[in-house]
């Protein structure tokens, strides 16, 4: 036999015995687009928080499942790349991950992997990689931590992306890039996808945003859309991809089922709270409390997925009015962002114990972000008085993205459309000492 030959049968065997791996072969790709396709490459990059915003940072990325032993470094950001020098070089966790667990797609096993920066410095622009040690890497790509006292403060929020996201969305998350490229981080409140355990669509949403994922630390939210059923008659579950890809806080005090939907997020003297409004209500409001009875943050914020007060027809979060909202008028929350109605409502609460309307609770947006659109529902919208909701801005037929800045004693919200046109402004100030708010 000649020794090619013997080669080529040695090298079968070990791929056959799980030596080496299983390499990748081109039929298991079929009917994929090159950007959905798992490779030795690091993709679907994204920077998440966990820990203090001011000392550390999740990153977590996917690859075929010959990487089994992933790396991340990092090293302050210099003026130049000496700063290569000094990178600290650390292990990722990784997880194998079989996309076929859902008949939609490819019967592929990938690996996810994950790192969390920690003991970093505040208020210091870092640079980091992610790859495999050795030749497959990303590019080098910056963020900042967080400062430890309160500071001014600017990020974006979007409503649902939910459908055809890379045809559609893509220039809303541009564009929102354009307008607020220094945002610390970004809200993504819910329904980021259709349908929740397809890959396509995951992948359609990585490749939307791009390096925007990997540089804006997301604060993603879960949607109905983000839960689904994995065959026939059985029940919905959580997208198979949401925990492997998204390395989030994990509140131990919750039910298993809420981990990684729940969590909150203390930015520069910003309390912002993130809840799963799909499941387990009674549960969250409990923590709901518990994050807000002794919180000294300046401004508290809430993210659910489901509109608070609806703007859409026949959508109904009454759950969250008969329990939720007594607690954020209790805490004067100052901010509820919401989704899932795919149209434009801004509204607030004043407090009741004045006459004048400007004497502010809590101000309560609903908006969306992808080509998904409803009519709005102005006589439901009226329904709401009795709750003592106000309506002070709507739209429909139109995707959004907001950006939010927070300097000194105010909070200033402006809505965009995606052309870059602001469409919504308000701005809420605050004393401090007495809690109490104005909406001008």
């Amino acid at each position: 036999m000649k020794l090619k030959t013997l080669f080529t049968v040695i090298l079968s065997i070990f791929f056959a015995l799980n030596i080496l791996g299983h390499p990748p072969h081109d039929h298991d790709h079929d009917g994929l687009h090159h950007w959905e396709k798992p490779s030795k490459d690091p993709d679907r990059i994204i920077l998440t928080f966990n820990g203090n915003p001011a000392t550390s940072r999740a990153v977590t990325w996917r690859t075929d499942n010959t990487i089994k032993n992933a790396v991340a470094q990092i090293a302050e950001a210099t003026v130049n790349s000496k700063f290569v020098d000094d990178a600290e070089r650390l292990t990722a966790k990784t997880e194998e991950f079989d996309l076929g667990q859902y008949k939609g797609n490819k019967s592929l096993i990938v690996h996810y992997h994950s790192v969390v920066f920690d003991q970093l410095k505040p208020n210091t622009l870092y640079v980091y990689r992610v790859g495999d040690g050795k030749e497959h890497w990303s590019e080098w790509i910056q963020f900042r931590t967080a400062k430890n006292e309160y500071a001014p403060t600017q990020f974006v929020y979007f409503g649902d992306a939910q459908n055809d996201v890379l045809e559609h969305w893509s220039r809303v998350i541009r564009q929102a890039y354009q307008t607020a490229p220094n945002a610390s981080f970004v809200v993504h409140a819910g329904d980021l996808i259709n349908k929740a355990h397809q890959d396509q669509e995951w992948a359609e949403w990585y490749k939307a945003g791009g390096f925007i994922h990997s540089q804006w630390t997301a604060i993603p939210v879960v949607g109905n859309h983000e839960f689904r059923s994995l065959a026939k008659n059985e029940p919905k579950q959580l997208s198979i991809q949401w925990r492997p890809q998204f390395t989030l806080p994990v509140e131990e005090s919750l039910s298993k089922d809420l981990h990684e939907t729940v969590y909150a997020i203390d930015y520069q003297d910003v309390r912002i709270i993130v809840l799963n409004s799909n499941d387990k209500l009674e549960e969250q409001t409990k923590y709901i409390e518990n994050q807000l009875k002794d919180c000294t943050a300046k401004w508290k914020i809430i993210t659910c997925h489901h509109s608070v007060f609806a703007p859409a027809k026949g959508r109904n979060f009454q759950y969250a009015r008969d329990y939720w909202k007594p607690l954020l008028d209790k805490y004067n929350v100052d901010l509820v962002l919401n989704g899932h109605d795919h149209t434009y409502a801004r509204g607030h609460v004043p407090v009741r114990t004045t006459k004048k309307s400007t004497d502010l609770q809590t101000v309560y947006v609903t908006s969306v972000s992808g080509p998904k659109q409803y009519e709005l529902d102005t006589e439901q919208m009226k329904t709401y008085k009795k709750d003592g909701y106000e309506l002070d801005k709507s739209g429909e037929q139109t995707q959004f993205y907001q950006v939010i800045t927070i300097e000194e004693n105010e909070l200033t919200y402006v809505a965009y459309t995606v052309l870059g046109d602001e469409y919504d402004r308000m701005v809420i100030s605050k004393d401090f000492k007495t809690g109490k708010k104005k909406l001008k």
